[in-house]
């Protein structure tokens, strides 16, 4: 039994480092392309400036955190929608890992992605943190888990409202239309803030991951130990 349990204490560990990774490069694309407003401009933008492959870099480093979190908690998941919401993490890192490929440029196989990694992310983190939490080991980062995942979900309704609103007022100051493009600033008297809410989902299902796999490290050394 050591060295699955090692194994899976190591693939806790590449969660945690892909995931600190991600965080890392999306706050570099900040600085690096300061041209894209945080505030009204959401992440996928990116690759619309001069460093897209950073923005491919931190996909992909927050699709295999996921992948590898579902190798390091696969065996402490009991119940069936437990098991339900493993292969839910699993096609949302699908989702993530997919739009370092497809990125805004390819709008089918980047909404694709989306809706794989941003809708199946939330499933599974409420799945997995009630499933979790059921454990007594896990039972210390049951709460943690539990108001982390329903940030996950709370963030995407926050991004929905905040495009609606933004769009309303948009259609409102051009008589009805919508610019083509994205402008370069924004009209006076527009409230945006759907960037903030998009950059809440990604720190959002990071938070959750870290918060899984560092408590997964703490039960897979126990068991080891014993």
């Amino acid at each position: 039994m050591r060295n699955p349990s090692q194994a899976a204490e190591l693939a806790a560990w590449l969660a945690i480092l892909a995931t600190g990774a991600t965080i890392f490069l999306l706050i570099s694309l900040h600085a690096l392309s300061p041209e894209f407003s945080p505030s009204w401009r959401v992440i996928s933008e990116y690759a619309f400036g001069h460093y897209a492959w950073v923005l491919s870099l931190m996909f992909l480093s927050w699709g295999i955190g996921t992948w590898a979190l579902v190798v390091a908690i696969w065996s402490q998941v009991h119940t069936n929608s437990g098991k339900v919401g493993l292969w839910f993490l699993i096609i949302a890192g699908a989702g993530e890992a997919m739009a370092s490929v497809f990125d805004i440029t390819h709008p089918i196989g980047h909404a694709i992605a989306g809706l794989l990694g941003v809708i199946g992310f939330p499933i599974a983190a409420l799945l997995l943190s009630v499933a979790l939490g059921r454990n007594q080991t896990w039972s210390a980062a049951r709460r943690s888990l539990l108001w982390i995942a329903n940030l996950s979900w709370i963030s995407i309704v926050l991004l929905a409202a905040t495009l609606a609103i933004m769009t309303l007022q948009m259609a409102r100051i051009n008589g009805s239309h919508l610019p083509q493009h994205a402008p370069k600033s924004l009209p006076p008297g527009v409230l945006a803030l759907d960037g903030w809410a998009d950059r809440l989902i990604v720190l959002s299902n990071c938070a959750w991951v870290l918060v899984a796999a560092y408590h997964a490290t703490q039960v897979l050394r126990k068991n080891s130990e014993a």
